[in-house]
């Protein structure tokens, strides 16, 4: 778990870092930057308004054919 927190923690300063670039001048790098933050806004978003909705999470429901024949 400590390597976990560790990794996750490396990439988002190498993410504010490449950031920092765009904004002092790197114009490269807008598009690959953003991308991430508006996929987090999106599914943010729909997240937001399912629970408004009332639409409960469920669990998934796996029917592996392989899975009853093993049995």
């Amino acid at each position: 778990m400590k390597a976990t927190k560790t990794a996750i923690i490396l990439l988002v300063l190498i993410y504010a870092f490449l950031w920092v670039l765009e904004i002092n001048g790197v114009t490269s790098l807008l598009t690959p930057l953003a991308i991430p933050l508006i996929l987090g806004v999106m599914i943010a978003g729909g997240v937001a308004l399912d629970r408004y909705l009332g639409v409960k999470p469920h669990k998934p429901k796996w029917n592996d054919a392989d899975d009853e024949m093993e049995k």
